[in-house]
């Protein structure tokens, strides 16, 4: 097996890092590369207003479920007590994988000091050394020395490759602009909503009056990478019923984005919100892990990112629904219903008739929901059924 290693503060880690990520796990052909934040990095210091180990590590997390399934994230140099030798996350490595080839991936500057690693020789044993740099012309003269040195001082396997696309900007440069209120272009979305959310950076952003975009990237980085098309696919059509009904767009997208934002939540993180923001729950909410992220999720876009009473509403009702719902409260409803990712049953008729029909569409959907969980033997929520009686009563 080939399996990349590639290592550094990562503070934070941005676009250069994911492109040089990606582009050697085609290169190479990698099976797995390891993305692994150092713990306390031996050769720089950080300051006293970085983020911590775990923090740094969350947001290499985000990034390596944007750069692809081969790429993962490990806490090797955070359980260990000490500097962060590579030497050691090798001769670790190489424990748990001694018949697999190790790539070892560095910029430049890393590559052209290697020498002075600490025990280059047995690093070089342990694996390939593989240096990108940002185009040819800057780096190949060097990097041609250096291969050189290296194989015959340390007997090194050294690739080097030119990456000329590459995002062009050291971490130290992305702190400073971020603190400036810039530079949000070099993150990935979710890793700039994590900045956002724990207030990394001297970043000038109070959550409770985000723009739009910026809801966006802080919504995504609380979610499962694979909820991500869903909440997307769910504001879009949200932002679609709003202009078909005569809603408001901005709202409708606000609360599709913080739909699920509590989604992954376990039952005690769940708890946990409904104690610090003093959320009831019926004996069936409490029963059905289900739909606590309904409730938690509302509780948190209130107080956490300030939106208004309507939204917390549509959020708090997303999941059962209930009777004399408000145009927003039903938009959001079929939204997550009927979005373009949602392939659970045969949807045609619904999404033709959200468009058509609003209250009709509501009736339908909630048959629909209710008929699946008696089907599979789940327990139906009494507001579920209350808000499919209203419509019925309601329409005839």
């Amino acid at each position: 097996m080939k399996i990349g290693v590639y290592g550094g503060t990562f503070n934070p880690i941005h676009l250069g890092h994911m492109e040089a990520a990606r582009f050697a796990v085609e290169y190479f052909g990698l099976e797995k590369l390891y993305l692994i934040p150092a713990g306390i990095p031996p050769h720089k210091q950080l300051g006293p207003d970085a983020p911590s180990p775990e923090q740094r590590m969350e947001m290499a997390r985000l990034a390596a479920e944007d750069i692809g399934p081969a790429v993962h994230v490990s806490d090797v140099e955070l359980r260990r007590k000490g500097r962060s030798y590579t030497l050691d996350t090798l001769r670790e490595l190489k424990k748990h994988h001694p018949e697999d080839q190790l790539y070892l991936l560095m910029g430049t500057d890393m590559f052209l000091s290697f020498q002075n690693w600490r025990e280059p020789e047995e690093l070089a044993k342990l694996c390939t050394l593989c240096a990108f740099g940002r185009s040819e012309a800057d780096t190949e003269e060097l990097f041609a020395i250096q291969r050189e040195h290296l194989s015959k001082t340390f007997g090194a396997e050294c690739v080097t490759l030119t990456l000329p696309h590459i995002t062009d900007i050291s971490s130290t440069q992305l702190r400073d602009r971020l603190r400036r209120g810039e530079g949000r272009e070099f993150l990935a979305p979710a890793v700039y909503g994590y900045i956002l959310r724990k207030g990394l950076y001297s970043v000038p952003e109070d959550l409770k009056n985000l723009s739009l975009s910026s809801l966006r990237c802080a919504a995504l980085s609380m979610l499962k990478h694979t909820r991500i098309p869903h909440v997307l696919g769910t504001e879009e059509t949200a932002a679609a019923l709003a202009l078909r009904w005569g809603a408001d767009e901005t709202a409708a997208r606000r609360a599709a984005l913080l739909h699920d934002c509590t989604k992954k939540f376990d039952r005690e993180q769940h708890e946990a919100v409904c104690r610090l923001y003093d959320v009831k729950m019926d004996r069936d909410e409490r029963e059905t892990e289900k739909l606590l992220h309904a409730i938690t999720g509302a509780a948190v876009a209130r107080n956490v990112f300030g939106v208004s009473r309507e939204e917390e509403s549509a959020i708090r009702w997303h999941t059962t629904g209930r009777a004399d719902m408000s145009l927003l409260e039903k938009i959001i409803y079929l939204a997550d219903y009927i979005e373009p990712t949602r392939d659970f049953c045969d949807l045609r008729e619904l999404r033709k008739l959200a468009f058509e029909d609003l209250d009709r569409a509501m009736l339908l959907g909630l048959d629909m929901a209710v008929e699946d969980l008696r089907e599979k033997g789940a327990p139906v929520h009494s507001n579920s059924v209350c808000a499919r009686d209203y419509l019925k009563g309601k329409l005839t």
